[in-house]
């Protein structure tokens, strides 16, 4: 493939990643108001934006085994904690953005638990069988992400158990 076609197709999967998540927080908060149908409306073009990204994904052959995939899912986990997250914290705290530093802190945290995750599952895959995984309970507030029983109150940011997405 050539670079400038390569180029703008990793352009356009990024747009389209984006844009798909963008409008599926818009149709909740479209929901939140009161306006189903808009919510609906938002809904259905976020899905369309996911499935323009991965026909991208696909064309730019992003899409490898299971055993490579989560290798490039833990280097992209582990990147976030031990450098992304690190430089974008230093830059909000000496700017003096609350919460920024508080998105930030909750979000690397919730990735050094996906980078033990992917490296078990890596770890089972490489040896042809699947993860041991107990349910996996992510707080809709902030991010954690925990295996097992959802806790009380989250430990990052205080939400109750019942804020807690079982997966």
């Amino acid at each position: 493939m050539k670079k400038m076609t390569e180029d703008n197709l990793k352009a356009a999967f990024a747009g389209e990643s984006q844009a798909h998540l963008k409008y599926l927080n818009f149709a909740d908060k479209a929901a939140a108001e009161k306006f189903p149908n808009v919510a609906r409306l938002f809904k259905a073009a976020s899905y369309s934006e996911q499935v323009h990204a991965g026909n991208h994904l696909r064309t730019l052959a992003g899409i490898g085994s299971t055993s490579q995939n989560l290798a490039g899912a833990l280097a992209g986990e582990n990147f976030e904690v031990s450098e992304m997250y690190d430089a974008f914290l230093a830059v909000a705290e000496r700017q003096g953005e609350k919460e920024a530093v508080m998105r930030f802190h909750v979000a690397s945290e919730a990735e050094k638990v996906h980078s033990g995750l992917y490296a078990r599952a890596k770890k089972t895959v490489d040896k042809g069988e699947d993860i041991d995984l107990k349910p996996v309970q992510v707080c809709s507030v902030c991010g954690f992400t925990i295996e097992g029983d959802a806790p009380d109150r989250c430990p990052i940011c205080g939400a109750p158990k019942d804020k807690f997405v079982a997966f």
